[in-house]
């Protein structure tokens, strides 16, 4: 695959980006476009590897090397057509993904990995360019009607596979937008919501129907919607936030990220927010509690709304810059990993716990926390608090960003009576819960997890409706993990 010497050759590169005040200034995404023959050369680094571990790095099992040597030869329709035969929306994922198969290319053993998300995403857009990106409705009508709860990428994929399969499938989305994460999770910055709007113009165009502002289990019970459906999916997420239970929580002041960031992707839409309930980080020194994914994301937010000064506080110690022997590849490595969020200005910490906000008149004014030391104890990471640490910090605004606890329960899953595993996820069994003809994907089915992921069970949950209803099921199958 690629050039055969390419690898020795040719160094990894990656796009240069915007300057940092220069972006600060607006909600576009940050990379600069990448000449053809660059984008090219960096195909070529692809090895003949005999076993390409990016396969197992991938959970939507791209393959990986066909589209790179398509890429180096400069066959991009045909590196469309292999990309799409695994994932349906590689704009997604060549923007948000975190990169399991660059950790897991055998170039990164002892070298640079393959740029494999920026080819990735470099496909999408050049066929999206060409108008090689067109509805594909199915040819046959099956009779059959599916409804699919949840529009974020685990719904949208499920939903488009159904749609192709020749299902009648309604999408139901709680918001007035559809999108799920994508439209009000992920900031503009790393996910222009252009990229969405298409996906959601191609799929109307291929049959699927969008039901916006309908918060099903509440508007819509559950009885009616099997009433009406053949097969129902729930692709709501893990929505549950994980909450910090201490003094002085109540403050006006410390909010959910998953409060904070919707807010700013409605003003970018357009939408007015009320003042009342209107959350801003401008001129206010903030901390963030979480050193996450939306933790990064917060970060970027505040920064770009003008925030004084960002703090980033992680309870966890610092992890190491670089793979130790409990983190051998190919295997995801717990390393250090510094965001276009965090280039563009935030204090970092490890190992500090929060123990409580302070505040006046009801209104957060600072936060208490205290260093820790972590040790093991017969194999378990305990903490301590280090002895004379604890400091007080003048804040404004806090944002929690530390996890989801899984979907959330009132509304349809508990008008089903559905089954949860331990984490609180709806239990299932080849996708299908507890409740024959009622399935589950994503991070209702698995719990929190990556855009990847999602993509992934919303593909083989469609398999998986569309053999219940029909006996089998002609939808392309992911490979085996």
């Amino acid at each position: 695959m690629g050039k055969i010497t390419g690898f020795m050759e040719i160094k990894r590169e990656t796009p240069a980006r915007r300057p940092v005040v220069e972006r600060l200034r607006d909600w576009r995404e940050y990379d600069l476009k990448m000449p053809e023959d660059k984008l090219r050369a960096q195909g070529a680094r692809c090895m003949d590897c005999g076993i390409p571990f990016c396969h197992k790095g991938c959970p939507l099992g791209n393959i990986i090397p066909d589209w790179n040597d398509l890429v180096y030869r400069g066959r991009w329709q045909e590196a469309i057509e292999r990309l799409h035969s695994t994932n349906n929306f590689p704009e997604f994922t060549g923007r948000v993904c975190p990169a399991p198969c660059e950790e897991a290319c055998v170039l990164n053993i002892n070298n640079a990995p393959v740029t494999i998300k920026l080819l990735e995403k470099n496909i999408i857009d050049h066929a999206w360019a060409e108008g090689w990106v067109t509805p594909r409705p199915p040819t046959r009508k099956t009779g059959k009607r599916v409804a699919v709860v949840g529009s974020g990428p685990s719904g949208l994929a499920c939903a488009q596979q159904l749609g192709r399969a020749g299902h009648a499938v309604t999408l139901y989305e709680r918001s007035d937008r559809a999108g799920g994460l994508l439209r009000y999770g992920i900031p503009d910055f790393k996910l222009e919501k252009r990229h969405v709007n298409r996906r959601l113009e191609q799929m109307r165009a291929e049959g699927v129907n969008v039901v916006t502002n309908c918060r099903v289990g509440f508007d819509l019970h559950a009885d009616e919607l099997r009433s009406k459906y053949d097969a129902v999916v729930l692709t709501m997420g893990a929505t549950k936030p994980r909450d910090l239970p201490i003094p002085g929580r109540e403050l006006k002041g410390v909010h959910f990220a998953m409060e904070f960031l919707p807010q700013q992707n409605r003003r970018n839409a357009g939408d007015a927010i009320d003042p009342a309930v209107s959350i801003s980080a401008k001129d206010k020194k903030v901390v963030i509690l979480g050193g996450g994914d939306t933790g990064s994301d917060c970060l970027g937010t505040s920064n770009r709304q003008g925030a004084s000064v960002v703090y980033q506080y992680e309870l966890l110690p610092m992890p190491p810059e670089r793979r130790t022997a409990a983190m051998p590849w190919p295997d995801w490595p717990m390393i250090l990993r510094t965001s276009t969020a965090h280039e563009e200005g935030v204090v970092r910490d490890w190992s500090i716990n929060t123990s409580r906000f302070i505040g006046e008149h009801g209104v957060l004014k600072a936060l208490e926390g205290v260093k820790l030391r972590w040790k093991q104890d017969n194999g378990r990471m305990v903490m301590e608090e280090v002895a004379g640490s604890k400091f007080i910090l003048e804040c404004e605004l806090v944002l929690l960003a530390l996890g989801f606890l899984g979907p959330e329960p009132d509304g349809i899953i508990s008008q089903l009576g559905l089954k949860l595993d331990p984490r609180s996820n709806v239990l299932c069994a080849n996708y299908m819960s507890s409740v024959p003809g009622v399935f589950a994907a994503g991070d209702t089915r698995r719990g929190q997890s990556l855009v990847v992921w999602a993509i992934w069970e919303g593909r083989e949950c469609a398999r998986a409706v569309d053999a219940w209803l029909m006996g089998e099921s002609f939808l392309q199958a992911s490979p085996e993990l």
